[in-house]
């Protein structure tokens, strides 16, 4: 039985600093941290020969996010464009756009241009985190969207 989504993974280079910065522009909270180097355990798990890394686990209103920094093997920078396959990006949905941008674009992250404004319903723009990540700011007012329930 799957139960939901549990977490989202993001490779960054400085994990100190990444924690530093979704904690504070985000307000997510760090719930777990952990270190390893060489462990056989680990290297089995993530198919990797002698992985070191560090990680902290960041809890968000409705799952979390997984903040993880390779050492070795040194890590490709493999940072995607919206349109590439894999997993591109993630979004946070948020009320009031234009001040969350705002706010985040103070907090360091860089965006493709101002919010846009679909339609009274929607609104949405991608940016980056310091790191080089995309994150969507994705706003809905229609009732007939999908959306989180805010608390």
């Amino acid at each position: 039985m799957i139960v939901g989504v549990h977490h989202i993974a993001v490779g960054v280079s400085d994990l100190d600093a990444a924690v530093q910065f979704y904690t504070e522009a985000f307000g997510f909270v760090v719930v777990q941290t952990q270190a390893f180097d060489s462990n056989p355990m680990v290297d089995s798990a993530v198919n990797l020969k002698n992985a070191k890394a560090r990680m902290a686990m960041l809890k968000t209103p409705n799952n979390f996010i997984e903040l993880w920094e390779y050492q070795n093997p040194v890590p490709n920078d493999r940072r995607s464009e919206p349109n590439d396959l894999g997993y591109p990006h993630f979004a946070l949905q948020v009320t009031e756009i234009d001040k969350e941008y705002a706010r985040l674009k103070a907090c360091g992250m860089t965006f493709a241009g101002e919010p846009v404004h679909f339609s009274p319903e929607t609104a949405a723009i991608y940016g980056r985190d310091p790191f080089g990540n995309i994150i969507e700011l994705y706003q809905i007012e229609s009732p007939d969207i999908p959306r989180l329930e805010e608390e």
